[in-house]
């Protein structure tokens, strides 16, 4: 069968559904002696949004899980209109965010009452996501990765917990929050410090709380050199105090370098740092803007110069 032919039977099989839904009776009529019709309905429903998905007309497809969800609320199947919310959502997802997001929402709050918060973690990540990426809100898909992460650490999932709020510290960071920044790479560079299997990345962690602390106050993360010794102080020393590994890393010899030439007042010894360590670690978006915002308070370039 083509997908026209699909979706001619999918859009039979909906209204065949919607008139059973109608002599149903009301939710507190006749509805419940009625089970085994609105079971059928909501067989019917669930078939017509595969066919749907199969035709790629991916808004009915939404309706009709949505319907069925809707019918599994009034049938008291909690679980299973959760899991229709979520099939709704993510077939909305293809052509109205919106429609999306209030089904995973749905789908969220029927899942936090039946005190499946690992789940519902879940699906605030993938609310996130489409504020993220097709509503740029980025205020609201930091709130839902904070949600998540709230989940995830009330259920013991810290790993799970410390991915949502790196994407919070990451955004923090690019709207100048850069405390908040700081406090989740710290947090997170002590979890993986003390965790033998992520012990290496702690490094990273502490590379981009030392460049948010750069960029709040350059004094949070100086190097002060007495003598022939090399006395880190602050951010920069707690952290090699904390994690000695540190002290070995390139970034955190790039970030002496980048002290040094920011004492200085030396762009080209600045420059010549990024570049030298990028051409062996490949800086990411992220960091590389974090570096443009530090190169610019020792005097505006431009950026290409850096790269």
């Amino acid at each position: 069968m083509d997908g026209s032919g699909r979706e001619r039977e999918a859009w039979a099989l909906t209204a065949e559904a919607d008139k059973k839904m109608k002599t149903l009776g009301s939710l507190f009529g006749t509805f419940f002696g009625s089970s085994s019709k609105a079971e059928e309905a909501c067989d019917m429903y669930v078939r017509a949004a595969n066919m749907f998905k199969m035709a790629k007309n991916w808004h009915a497809a939404g309706d009709a899980f949505r319907k069925a969800a809707k019918l599994r609320l009034r049938m008291q199947s909690k679980h299973d209109a959760a899991v229709h919310f979520i099939d709704a959502g993510n077939a909305y997802k293809k052509t109205d965010p919106q429609e999306a997001i209030q089904c995973l929402t749905r789908a969220i709050d029927i899942y936090t009452d039946m005190g499946r918060f690992t789940i519902a973690a879940k699906h605030h990540i993938s609310v996130a996501e489409i504020y993220e990426s097709e509503l740029v809100d980025i205020d609201k898909a930091v709130a839902h990765y904070e949600q998540a992460a709230d989940y995830y650490k009330g259920e013991e999932s810290t790993s799970a917990a410390n991915k949502c709020l790196l994407k919070v510290a990451t955004y923090a960071a690019q709207l100048e929050q850069y405390q908040k920044a700081i406090e989740i790479y710290e947090q997170v560079g002590t979890y993986c410090m003390d965790t033998t299997l992520l012990k290496y990345g702690a490094k990273d962690h502490f590379f981009r709380a030392a460049l948010c602390h750069f960029c709040v106050d350059m004094l949070n993360a100086k190097v002060t050199v007495v003598l022939m010794n090399d006395v880190l102080t602050l951010a920069v020393q707690r952290y090699e105090e904390m994690f000695p590994a540190f002290s070995d890393a390139r970034e955190c010899k790039l970030i002496k370098k980048l002290l040094d030439a920011h004492e200085e007042q030396d762009v080209a010894a600045y420059t010549d740092a990024v570049k030298e360590f990028d051409s062996i670690t490949r800086l990411d978006q992220w960091q590389t803007t974090m570096l443009l915002r530090i190169k610019k308070t020792i005097k505006e370039e431009d950026e290409s110069d850096l790269r």
